[in-house]
């Protein structure tokens, strides 16, 4: 009798090829190790005086979280390099979206380095109003800027501060400036509502500008391109160049209808490409003969004097903040409020007057 065949089926699983590790295990294990066990705060002002970037990335870290736990090593660390700080140049350069703000610095940024100078680059990328994100997609924008040796580039994300100035972008100033690093360029949102801030932070504001985008005479641009100490049009190539030409005219017309600078500076009006590196040297030779000017008539130290008054006004503004909503009295009786307020029981102003006079008891 033959035997019966036994039914194999086609689906029958056999065994696959094993495959390699594709991470290190020391190396995973030093990562969790470095995580679970956070660099003493010594070790981190060490760092940035011998001017580790990575050392340097960490404090800043310290520096903006608002975990409680966080604010007194942020108080030690600020305080420790303080006293070597104030030795660059601050510079804010703000525009629209789209101008090539991200393009712009990059050139600048590898122009500065071939001269010798330690450049660290401060973006400022807008949060999401609904999720709290941020891209924090400079560093990718900034492909080339990124691997220089002496190019520092921190995004952080804007979070509810209005006008898209990060939180704590004036003692991350402090330390970039403690870790050696001779300019310092602070980028805005360009949302039109940062400039102030950020002209109170920085000794040059440096404006980019399009060719055709119709604001040449705006007076709602009056307040903006009365603060700027250069203004820069970008994209002044190919096609576009005659309107960037004619767009220099324009703002030329402008400046003259503004008063005279404090600092006895007469804004300059530049044509640049930033994509074909044409015009950074330029803009570099105005800016340095503004420090020239600056620093000769007194108002460059004036200013900076200026400048620590800001902060310590706006220090002190965000702390009362912080601390009014912190309060456990106050958190109790802003939930009645908002209810009130919902059932059209108050108003806005009513229910202020009772938060702020239980603070104030």
């Amino acid at each position: 009798m033959a035997a019966t065949k036994k039914n194999t089926s086609a689906l029958n699983e056999k065994e696959g090829v094993s495959q390699p590790e594709t991470l290190n295990k020391e190396i995973v294990k030093h990562l969790k190790n470095l995580k679970k066990k956070p660099q003493a705060v010594g070790e981190l002002i060490s760092g940035i005086l011998s001017q580790n970037q990575a050392a340097l990335s960490r404090a800043i870290t310290i520096i903006e979280s608002t975990a409680q736990k966080h604010q007194q090593q942020a108080k030690e660390i600020i305080e420790n390099c303080l006293p070597h700080a104030n030795k660059s140049i601050r510079i804010g350069i703000t525009g629209v979206p789209g101008v090539g703000k991200s393009t712009f610095i990059e050139s600048f940024g590898k122009l500065l380095i071939s001269e010798g100078k330690k450049v660290a680059v401060l973006t400022v990328d807008p949060s999401s109003s609904i999720s709290k994100g941020s891209i924090l997609g400079d560093k990718t924008r900034m492909e080339d800027l990124v691997k220089e040796e002496n190019a520092f580039i921190r995004p952080s994300a804007s979070g509810d501060t209005l006008g898209g100035v990060a939180r704590k972008t004036r003692e991350t100033i402090i330390l970039c400036e403690a870790a050696g690093f001779d300019v310092i360029l602070i980028e805005t949102v360009g949302v039109g509502q940062s400039e102030t801030a950020v002209h109170s932070m920085t000794d040059f504001f440096l404006l980019l500008k399009l060719a055709g985008a119709g604001d040449e005479l705006q007076g709602i641009k009056r307040g903006i391109m009365e603060m700027a100490d250069s203004i820069i049009i970008n994209k002044a190539d190919g096609e576009n160049l005659k309107a960037a030409k004619l767009a220099k005219t324009e703002f030329n017309r402008a400046l003259h209808l503004y008063p005279a600078k404090e600092s006895g500076w007469a804004p300059k009006t530049l044509l640049c490409s930033a994509i074909k590196n044409e015009g950074i040297s330029e803009i570099w030779d105005v800016i340095s003969n503004y420090f020239e000017t600056v620093k000769s008539n007194g108002y460059f130290q004036y200013k900076r004097k200026e400048q620590n008054k800001f902060w310590l006004l706006q220090t002190i503004e965000s702390r009362l903040k912080s601390e009014f909503y912190a309060n456990a009295t106050v958190k109790k009786e802003l939930e009645k409020q908002l209810k009130a307020l919902n059932e059209n029981k108050t108003t806005p102003f009513e229910a202020a007057e009772k938060l702020l006079s239980i603070k104030n008891n």
